[in-house]
């Protein structure tokens, strides 16, 4: 069964002074402030499209390596997935760097690595990502 998730943006003005909001809809878990400085500069207690493609991929991968050792007979104890969304003003997104730590008893570093590897490859945001020409990956396995 297939699912739709909605998000709305509001925006008002020009890019550079302009202003805006972003609402998750169908969780309805909030509102968030966006900005072009938010963008291209510091935050400033707003987001980003960035910031919100870093918090699917990052969220989007742990699953997909969860579900993926979970398959090959593995208990997975804790997995931690970081995004960092590199954003290049002219040029747009060039890169996203991802971080996993994860907790896998009985999982050897070459058969973690591979599932990792694999994690990327497969979870549906890093293949909605594909055009993104950089996307690095470093795993760490927990004892």
């Amino acid at each position: 069964m297939a699912t739709t998730r909605t998000a709305k943006t509001h925006w008002e003005g020009n890019l550079l002074e302009g202003k805006g909001t972003v609402a998750l809809e169908s969780s309805k878990v909030g509102t968030y402030d966006v900005s072009w400085p938010a963008r291209s500069a510091e935050p400033g207690g707003k987001t980003s499209p960035e910031e919100l493609i870093a918090a699917a991929h990052s969220s989007c991968y742990s699953m997909a390596f969860s579900h993926g050792l979970a398959g090959k007979g593995y208990t997975v104890e804790t997995v931690d997935t970081q995004a960092d969304v590199t954003f290049q003003p002219g040029e747009g997104i060039t890169g996203i760097a991802l971080t996993v730590s994860a907790k896998v008893p009985g999982l050897s570093e070459e058969d973690f690595q591979a599932a990792a590897a694999d994690a990327k490859a497969n979870c549906p945001v890093s293949q909605a990502l594909a055009g993104v020409k950089n996307i690095t990956l470093t795993a760490t396995l927990l004892p």
